[in-house]
This record gives C-alpha cells, structure tokens and sequence, in this order.
C-alpha cells in the first residue's frame, strides 16, 4: 500500500496467500515474544519458508489446474485467528494483573 511496487495480476494470487503465511508467521512471533519463547532464527525460517511454500502450493496448484492454494488459505487463516486470540488473551491478563496490582497498592 506504501510501496510504489505494483504485481501483475498473473502473480497477485500467489503475492496473497504469500502475504498470509507471512501474517502467520509475524503474529506467530509476536505469540512467542509475548510468552518469552521467541527465537529469531526460527521466526525468519518460518517467514521466509511459509510464505514461499504458499506461493508454491498455489503455483503447483494452478499447473495442476487444482485448488491447492485453499489448503494454504484454510491453514495459515486458522492459525492467524488462533495467535491473535492467545496475543489479546495474554495481553488482556497483562492489564488485569496490572489493574490488580494498582488496585492492591491504592487499598494499602
């Protein structure tokens, strides 16, 4: 959207299922960053990796004349809604634990 880079229409479907799988990956690694398990040679692997697989299921599928690309968009979107449920859940414990905190220190 920034970018002044324009894709062709012929790549643009496996420009998105990319964008997905990499959506995957960063909200994967914001997951791990938040419960202290990140590990960046992990979180490039998987962004690159993803978001080339993706674009290859979809590549093989349109050879194929199959629609691969769904299997990509059922995963990665699923795995997108769960991480983002568990990062507003631990960061909703964060502020109540935090409101808690406040709220003990004002009654001492």
């Amino acid at each position: 959207m920034v970018l002044p880079v324009k894709v062709p229409i012929a790549y643009s479907s496996y420009m998105s299922i990319a964008v997905l799988a990499a959506l995957d990956s960063v909200f994967g690694g914001v997951r791990s960053y938040l419960e202290d398990k990140f590990e960046a040679d992990v979180f490039i692997s998987g962004f690159f990796g993803n978001a080339f697989l993706a674009a290859g299921l979809a590549y093989i599928g349109d050879r194929l004349d199959v629609p691969i690309y769904l299997a990509a968009i059922f995963v990665f979107g699923s795995r997108l809604f769960q991480n983002f449920a568990l990062i507003r859940r631990h960061i909703l414990g964060m502020l109540r634990r935090k409101s808690a905190t406040a709220s003990d220190d004002n009654d001492n």
